[in-house]
């Protein structure tokens, strides 16, 4: 009898997708030691097989250490690429993962990528996000719960439990959470507010912050007095976005959406949901419904990622939608041969 073998693999597909974000071992080297470029009460640096110390200004922190922050404390870390590492309170963080991996043990982040330096991963417990020329915020929470937000770029964000790839652009949030066991839908953000977080408002200036500003002043543009969005919910019989039904509102905003450049539609979302935070579960919920479903790579709108060029990472094969990869079903070689028959068992058939 002819053994059949069928191996069902959910990972296999995350790890293909995380893989073409990978670089070369050209800049791996780079994220293996950073200088610590700015301290704020209780930081310390855990040496491997070491006794944890105060860490100081413009030291090194190489490979196998690992920095960690007290309650009301930060710490800031540049690496040789300018790759920028911003901790909040009570954050573990550990210098120098495989290739250019950086694993955050738990707490708040801020990772900040030049463009064409190589890009980079994040390890955050079950789930790992990939990255090229990107600026995030990220919370690791004792409960388990993982937030990861992009202030300006792209990435795409997996968890292998269940198989997820997905895209999140600026301006976007998901959640992981442990209940569920499986990542959220991208939830849009007002990217002012996030902002006003430590990581950011309490350090120098971001190179990428020209970068966030023009997010930014594209969601403001679509709300602005007498915006199309404004002109479009008057058209719906409202006096004025605040004041909108919430029918009105839907009307009005829907009818944008079904003429928006597809490139564009998320800023539109954005924008939105900043004006009307009591509605956005039915504007994200329309946007969903009305955007066409692709499974492979980003399509013609996703600038920010072109074809490989030096240390650049090249575009992922990448979900741009929340939909868990379909696992992968490995049929036998070998030709399928009928059981043979018995002489003592009856025939079937005719």
């Amino acid at each position: 009898m002819n053994t059949q073998c069928r191996f069902i693999s959910l990972v296999a597909p995350v790890a293909l997708a995380l893989a073409s974000w990978l670089p070369s071992g050209v800049a791996a080297a780079e994220l293996e030691e950073a200088q610590v470029t700015q301290v704020v009460q209780d930081v310390k640096v855990l040496p491997s097989g070491g006794s944890a110390r105060p860490a100081s200004v413009n030291e090194t922190v190489r490979k196998g250490n690992a920095v960690q922050t007290g309650a009301q404390s930060r710490s800031e870390l540049t690496f040789k690429d300018q790759t920028i590492t911003r901790l909040g309170e009570k954050t573990i963080f550990n210098v120098g993962g495989e290739g250019r991996t950086m694993e955050m043990g738990s707490g708040q982040f801020l990772l900040y990528v030049p463009k064409k330096a190589g890009g980079a991963k994040i390890k955050m417990g079950p789930v790992t996000a990939a990255i090229t020329g990107t600026t995030v915020l990220g919370n690791v929470a004792p409960s388990g719960i993982i937030e990861f937000t992009v202030l300006e770029g792209s990435a795409c964000i997996s968890y292998g439990g269940m198989g997820q790839s997905i895209f999140v652009q600026a301006g976007q949030m998901v959640v992981y959470d442990p209940i569920y066991g499986r990542l959220g839908n991208p939830v849009e953000v007002d990217l002012q507010q996030q902002l006003s977080s430590p990581l950011v408002r309490d350090f120098r200036q971001l190179p990428s912050q020209p970068l966030i500003e023009e997010t930014i002043q594209g969601q403001r543009q679509v709300v602005a007095p007498n915006g199309e969005l404004d002109r479009a919910v008057r058209e719906a019989g409202a006096a004025s976005i605040a004041t909108a039904t919430p029918d009105q509102f839907m009307q009005g905003f829907n009818s944008l959406l079904v003429r928006y450049p597809p490139g564009q539609v998320r800023m539109l979302v954005a924008g939105a949901v900043r004006a009307r935070p009591d509605l956005a579960d039915r504007i994200t919920a329309s946007a969903a419904a009305a955007r066409p479903v692709r499974y492979r790579g980003y399509g013609k709108d996703a600038k920010d990622f072109k074809e490989y060029k030096g240390k650049e990472i090249v575009a992922p094969e990448c979900p741009p939608y929340n939909q868990p990869i379909q696992p992968y079903i490995i049929s036998p070689l070998t030709p399928q041969v009928p059981p043979v028959v018995s002489p003592e068992q009856p025939l079937t058939g005719g």
